[in-house]
């Protein structure tokens, strides 16, 4: 029986993916040299290490749904100064998700969506 999903993302350079994800919340309990453990909460991300991958051509995403208050969460993150995606300001989309994304320094997609009642 499947009790947990864990995404497995590439870095390029682990210090700056390092910095960038714990400027989200994420603590690192555990780093492998060319592996690394991020959790926040309940939830984990595993990093690899992918030296040869090209940002700007990544093609990894991934979906971050948000409990309730994205709206602070979205200001938190412009206080921090982290790059908002050009095509990912926060916004309600018709499907019932409000929702807003960021590119990882690795290329990685990440939207942050929270479900609107």
């Amino acid at each position: 029986m499947i009790s947990q999903i864990i995404p497995k993302l590439p870095f390029i350079n682990k210090e700056k993916t390092l910095q960038y994800y714990q400027n989200l919340g994420f603590e690192f309990p555990a780093d492998y040299d060319q592996y690394l453990i991020a959790v926040y909460n309940n939830s984990e991300l595993h990093f690899f290490e992918f030296e040869s991958l090209i940002p700007e051509k990544s093609d990894f995403m991934l979906y971050l749904k948000i409990s309730n208050n994205i709206d602070k969460f979205y200001q938190q993150i412009q206080d921090k100064g982290i790059a908002i995606h050009p095509n990912g300001s926060l916004e309600t989309k018709p499907w019932g998700m409000r929702e807003f994304s960021l590119i990882d320094p690795n290329g990685t997609l990440l939207t942050f969506g929270e479900k609107m009642n």
